[in-house]
């Protein structure tokens, strides 16, 4: 997968660059009401109890100041990512114990006729891991920004 490959699944009505939440839960409700307004997503509760679960088995927050909970519904039609930037930190129970800063939320439906779901996570990860994506990220206002700081990840 290539980086281009990966800005086929993002929104702009998925970009939220100065999330209000305070906490995890918080976090999961603000970003799945936007999937919910946009009409992107079916059922709020069925999605909001899915990340919970998954967070269960281990947080999503992967580190250096990043989450990217995910998971695959029945409320999804397709892959879909929303962004969202906490300018302050959110505490997440990352891995590394540092609050997140940067949430890349994945929702798929059960199955996704490309299996793009472990791929794409994949290619998530790859992108964050660098550091000077991560900073420009954090620097990103507007979704022509985002983009194409994720064009060149």
């Amino acid at each position: 997968m290539t980086n281009e490959d990966l800005l086929i699944y993002f929104d702009e009505q998925l970009f939220l660059p100065d999330l209000l939440a305070k906490t995890k839960d918080d976090l999961f409700e603000e970003i799945v009401d936007q999937f919910v307004k946009v009409k992107y997503l079916k059922s709020r509760e069925i999605v909001l109890e899915m990340l919970r679960q998954r967070e269960k088995l281990g947080s999503t927050g992967v580190g250096k100041n990043v989450a990217i909970p995910h998971g695959r519904t029945t409320s999804a039609s397709d892959i879909m990512i929303a962004f969202a930037k906490s300018k302050n930190g959110i505490e997440y129970d990352a891995i590394d114990g540092k609050p997140v800063n940067l949430i890349f939320m994945i929702i798929a439906p059960p199955q996704d006729e490309n299996n793009m779901y472990l791929p794409l996570l994949g290619k998530m990860v790859e992108v964050l891991n660098k550091s000077k994506n991560r900073n420009k990220l954090m620097q990103a206002e507007t979704f022509d920004e985002f983009m194409e700081i994720l064009s060149k990840g």
